[in-house]
């Protein structure tokens, strides 16, 4: 069971793990961080980046983005290239060589999981991949029906992840079909999975992803063959949990030796 704490908000969620982030790069300087686009985890970069001003230094902090879209320009402002670089490398003030997105450019895709894929390998693994969840179950660009065992790889989006993503763009028509993604077992390697999720319309989400069956159907349920994630909702988000008391009550008692997160 993946371990469940609800806040009071985004922010609160953004300071609780941008703390982790800190505790891990003191003991790890050039710890590798799985980053997430959209809006759920901004909180995050922008508690980190707070940190930042105030003298935490990441500079040696490596990145790894989970997706990016297949034939749309770097440059385009919606590129997750341009929105790593805009949301997570300048306010962090990452170094840019460390930080990598996968490579959606049409020439050369078919063999664009493979090299992402030994980029990660030879980085030695994600620490810490930061997670948000699509209306329909979704992490990274995994659609419904996704392997568990799959590496990263092209997919097609669907209608609604288009919809959900349209407000990014001038015209609904404008969002690129297909997407380059990691798998959900290139997720599950890595050492800590935390799932951030905001507001009632991702509570049938939530709940299917921790309470629900193991199923391809509902791809972030495979957090729950991962030894070590963690779901940090606001109260919205949390109100389809059957379990809400006892997860409730566990935070409320964890152990001291048990760090929230890490």
């Amino acid at each position: 069971m993946a371990e469940v704490i609800v806040v009071p908000g985004r922010d609160a969620a953004g300071a609780m793990v941008a703390e982790a982030v800190e505790r891990l790069v003191q003991g790890k300087p050039d710890a590798v961080l799985g980053l997430a686009t959209g809006d759920t985890p901004l909180p995050v970069y922008r508690a980190l980046a707070e940190r930042v001003r105030d003298g935490l230094d990441l500079a040696g902090l490596r990145g790894f983005a989970l997706d990016e879209y297949v034939g749309i320009p770097l440059a385009h402002p919606q590129s997750y290239h341009s929105v790593i670089d805009r949301e997570v490398v300048k306010p962090l003030r990452l170094t840019q060589a460390n930080v990598h997105v996968p490579d959606g450019r049409p020439i050369g895709i078919e063999t664009a999981g493979e090299r992402y894929e030994a980029a990660l390998l030879a980085a030695g693994g994600v620490d810490l991949q930061i997670l948000g969840i699509g209306t329909d179950g979704h992490i990274g660009f995994n659609e419904p029906g996704s392997s568990f065992a799959s590496l990263t790889r092209v997919k097609t989006l669907t209608r609604q992840t288009r919809a959900d993503n349209a407000r990014f763009f001038d015209s609904p028509e404008e969002v690129p079909v297909h997407s380059i993604t990691q798998g959900l077992g290139t997720i599950l390697r890595a050492r800590r999975l935390v799932l951030l999720a905001f507001g009632a319309g991702k509570a049938q989400a939530v709940a299917a992803a921790v309470e629900g069956p193991l199923t391809a159907s509902v791809p972030a349920s495979a957090i729950q063959l991962h030894p070590r994630a963690t779901v940090v909702v606001d109260e919205e988000a949390a109100g389809g949990l059957a379990e809400l008391d006892y997860y409730r009550h566990a935070f409320a008692n964890k152990p001291l030796w048990d760090p929230v997160i890490l």
